[in-house]
């Protein structure tokens, strides 16, 4: 057992979806990494509905049980990957939403991203994603895993990573365990 808990999260909420078939592979090299316990999340199953709490999250105090629930499924990670789709060179809303609900949970926790599109790779939406999880004291690193075409490597409802998504895949864990370590300490209560 691991020292660190990582969250991949399944961003995509939409019908006929392929990013759980992307984040299983991504769950499995993660818990072959064995830097982290790992924790499947899929956006989808969490179903929070458009933002609707009464009081700003900074102040943790939660009025609906389906935040409640996402505040504690968030606050115990202490690293997250985030497996998305590219829609209009963004994440999906879902992502939006979902970040928006909580404050404190996010804070010094590194975030890595798993992208998939078109040739692109879905490259914009976690360079877009990139820009606001730092205003909620996240680490975004560098390190990520870019699936250009991904269509191409799906087969039977498995994905089939090449060489390169391997290879990015075991530099951005590496990556996520070291900032998840160095920031441990900020992470304490007070």
């Amino acid at each position: 057992m691991a020292d660190l808990t990582l969250n991949v999260v399944t961003v995509s909420t939409r019908p006929g979806r392929k990013g759980p078939i992307i984040a299983d592979w991504f769950v499995k090299a993660a818990g072959e990494h064995g830097g982290f316990d790992v924790a499947p999340v899929d956006l989808a199953e969490v179903a929070l509905p458009l933002f609707d709490e009464p009081e700003h999250p900074a102040r943790q105090t939660y009025h609906h049980e389906h935040t409640k629930r996402w505040s504690a499924i968030t606050a115990k990670a202490d690293a997250f990957v985030f497996v998305t789709p590219e829609y209009n060179y963004m994440p999906p809303a879902s992502f939006f939403n979902a970040v928006d609900y909580l404050h404190r949970e996010w804070h010094y926790k590194p975030v890595g991203f798993v992208s998939y599109g078109g040739v692109s790779g879905g490259m914009r939406a976690a360079q877009g994603a990139k820009q606001l999880v730092p205003t909620m004291k996240m680490m975004p690193i560098p390190e990520g895993v870019v699936i250009p075409v991904f269509t191409n490597h799906i087969k039977d409802d498995v994905f089939e990573p090449n060489e390169l998504h391997k290879v990015s895949a075991t530099a951005m864990l590496d990556e996520l365990a070291k900032w998840a370590t160095a920031l441990k300490p900020l992470r304490q209560p007070a």
